[in-house]
């Protein structure tokens, strides 16, 4: 979910907005400005993402790797391939949404491509301008599943029913896993969960999907009605999906950022630079960009360890962590801020090293796992031994057959006796 400050003549312009998605939790305005100039911005671009890249760790990791070989499915409003910073590294997926918005249209696909710029953008001239993502070897796979709000279709679909609109993520989903994504980013929001979208997930944790989904922007609990915790957002609600919260520059909770139960891991969230479908650079403010961030580390993760399991990739980010809060959680920040770096170290552990099933204690595995003090060790026989072997046998043989002798002269005795 995104804050939105939209084009403005003076830039730090203000102008709120209202939800993306019509089911969206109420509250995730944006605010966004774009950067004095378009393409002539560009060279400044790398400066102004730079805080973001070393607050996650992010170069450190790119000595591993720079996501090379994983597909991440962007599951939003679609997303403009023909970008600078994206050009190359974008597949056109379907579009669910039930509208018919050409993507050649100005309000098509505006917050989808912010948040694909921010997992896999690669720069240009070279690469030194521009955006670059998390993870710039990636490929994005864009699959259209709401239109942003200043869509010319925007108020049919609003009107569409509830059920409609979510089968419509199902569906995105479900073509996701069938067409080679490890990871699936979904910068969207929906107010209540819905059964076809949770069979989806079902399906994508069983081939081994990472799912990351923005926590909402509903801000701290004394912003609801009922001063308690923020409403739950769907996606993120659901479980084993990664939530993720919003952080400034200072690694402060956003006050945007919802704070509810379901957040997991944060991550910069308040004026973080992306390239938008007009090849403008823009700041972009929400747990949206939050999410996208998270995404592309994923996708690192999955690009070094392809065969990590969901779950662990959940355990490799939210025990790794930065700015970790007091008690290890909160519910505004999760676990704390993503360390991509310590991220992928701890994956090449749990990826050699996986953890006991549940249940089962570490020092039962395997006759007592590695920390259990070895059985002696059986030597073979030498022929002293085994003429000691023989001998004993012979003995035992002898013995045996005197007292079977013997017995045979009792019975003999007894039976004279009898008769």
């Amino acid at each position: 979910m995104l804050r939105l400050r939209r084009p403005a003549a003076r830039p730090g312009s203000r102008l709120r907005g209202r939800p993306i998605a019509v089911l969206a939790v109420l509250g995730c305005v944006a605010s966004l400005a774009v950067l004095p100039g378009t393409t002539a911005a560009a060279d400044a671009i790398r400066d102004n993402q730079q805080w973001i890249l070393n607050m996650m760790n992010v170069p450190a990791a790119w000595q591993l790797t720079r996501g090379g070989g994983v597909t991440v499915a962007v599951i939003d409003s679609g997303v403009n391939p023909d970008v600078s910073d994206l050009a190359g590294s974008v597949v056109t997926g379907p579009n669910y949404t039930g509208v018919s918005t050409k993507p050649s249209n100005a309000d098509w696909g505006v917050h989808g491509t912010w948040m694909a710029s921010l997992i896999a953008g690669h720069g240009h001239d070279g690469g030194d301008s521009g955006v670059i993502g998390v993870a710039p070897r990636s490929t994005i796979l864009s699959i259209r599943v709401i239109p942003d709000r200043s869509d010319p279709h925007y108020g049919r679909y609003s009107h569409e029913r509830e059920p409609d609109i979510q089968n419509s993520l199902a569906q995105g989903i479900d073509y996701a896993v069938s067409h080679g994504a490890k990871v699936i980013s979904m910068s969207i929001g929906y107010s209540a969960p819905n059964g076809a979208v949770k069979q989806a997930l079902a399906g994508a944790y069983a081939r081994g999907v990472v799912v990351v989904a923005s926590a909402g922007n509903s801000g701290a609990p004394g912003g609801t009605s009922d001063g308690g915790q923020a409403p739950e957002s769907f996606p993120a609600d659901y479980p084993g999906v990664i939530s993720v919260g919003a952080v400034n520059e200072a690694g402060t909770v956003a006050g945007f950022s919802s704070d509810n139960l379901s957040v997991q891991v944060a991550a910069p969230g308040v004026s973080v630079p992306a390239q938008g479908r007009d090849g403008q650079y823009w700041w972009v403010s929400g747990t949206s960009p939050a999410c996208a961030l998270v995404a592309g580390v994923a996708a690192l993760i999955k690009s070094r360890y392809p065969d990590l399991a969901p779950s662990l990739v959940a355990t490799a980010l939210t025990s790794t962590t930065t700015d970790r809060p007091a008690g290890v959680y909160n519910s505004q920040v999760g676990f704390g801020i993503v360390d991509a770096d310590a991220a992928l170290a701890k994956a090449a552990k749990l990826a050699h090293d996986p953890p006991a099933p549940a249940g089962i204690a570490a020092e039962f595995r395997f006759g007592g796992g590695p920390a259990a003090v070895a059985s002696p060790p059986v030597h073979p026989r030498g022929s002293g031994q085994l003429f000691l072997f023989v001998l004993l046998a012979l003995t035992s043989l002898v013995l045996a057959a005197a007292a079977a002798t013997r017995l045979t002269i009792l019975r003999r005795t007894a039976r004279d006796r009898l008769f």
